[in-house]
């Protein structure tokens, strides 16, 4: 096993793969580098990058030779970085650990860094630097659910299961947590088809549900979403692992049994006026438009808009 790194290997090791010239510093604004300039006898360089509004990003993952730094090497260059980022204005400092790398943990927060969010391989402290409270976003609060009412017009039946490890065995449209990246109807196509072996298509967002404290997401928010789902196929071949029954029920009977949760009564009542009255009094339809940020697209759910000629006012 090789030997943690001194204070002197370790400033040699960054010396060797990052050198300043003579005007050292930041360069430029978003994505420059910034290290600690003329550091202090007995302290090294930290490198980290500078963000548009102000704060330095330090990924440990970067450093070379990081698996022979000890803590107390660490926790002082750290220090040294941190005091020159704060004379010079920056706002805020994230500090990225690889997991295998979370002796650095204690050190940073001995400088008054905080958990700021954890992946699988890593974690993000933080430090505000700037004036009065800390103004630094915070991760994200929710997590997304969503179910797919997948109904058959041409037999009023909609699909619905009872699932295995509930309390209560109520009826319930199949569904199940969003993954990252994925679109809402991607997620309703998909944890249907895993659940029941029906094939489908997103046709609407028909409801949204809000809710906070859920012991469900962790203590955290929770959105539950709803799409109304097309059928392209019928022939129930249900997950055993995750349900205990899945059938085709009729639309009216469902809108009527006490044997489910309000939210699914709720949207079949929903669904019961869209086929008597028309589908595009519920529906909340999608439309896919580019973002502010350049290549990047997203996915907007509104109410269809009649066309210019209906609207009054609207050239």
């Amino acid at each position: 096993m090789r030997p943690l790194l001194s204070w002197a290997g370790w400033r040699a090791v960054l010396s060797q793969t990052y050198s300043p010239g003579p005007s050292a510093g930041y360069r430029g604004a978003s994505g420059a580098q910034g290290y600690v300039r003329n550091p202090p006898v007995g302290t090294c360089d930290l490198q980290g990058e500078l963000d548009r509004f102000g704060g330095i990003s330090v990924r440990l993952a970067q450093l070379d030779a990081l698996d022979r730094l000890d803590a107390a090497a660490f926790q002082k260059g750290l220090q040294a970085a941190v005091q020159q980022w704060r004379s010079e204005g920056r706002t805020a400092v994230w500090l990225h650990i690889p997991i295998l790398q979370s002796r650095f943990i204690a050190p940073a927060a001995s400088l008054g860094f905080c958990f700021h969010h954890a992946e699988s391989d890593s974690s993000t402290l933080t430090l505000w630097l700037g004036e009065g409270p800390s103004r630094l976003p915070g991760y994200a609060s929710h997590q997304v659910g969503v179910a797919g009412a997948v109904f058959d017009e041409s037999t009023r039946k909609i699909l619905v299961v009872q699932d295995r490890n509930k309390l209560k065995n109520m009826w319930k449209f199949p569904g199940g947590l969003s993954e990252p990246g994925e679109d809402i109807g991607d997620t309703a196509v998909r944890e249907v088809f895993e659940e029941t072996g029906i094939k489908s298509e997103f046709r609407s967002l028909l409801s949204i549900r809000q809710q906070h404290t859920n012991p469900g997401a962790f203590g955290k928010s929770d959105m539950y979403i709803i799409c109304r789902l097309k059928p392209y196929s019928f022939t129930i071949n249900f997950c055993q692992h995750e349900c205990l029954r899945c059938e085709w029920m009729d639309l009216n009977d469902l809108a009527k049994t006490e044997n489910t949760t309000p939210i699914t009564s709720r949207v079949a009542r929903l669904l019961l006026y869209g086929y008597r009255e028309g589908f595009d009094k519920i529906d909340l339809t999608v439309e896919e438009l580019p973002a502010v940020h350049t290549g990047l697209f997203y996915k907007l759910y509104h109410k269809e808009l009649p066309d210019n000629k209906t609207m009054k006012g609207i050239d």
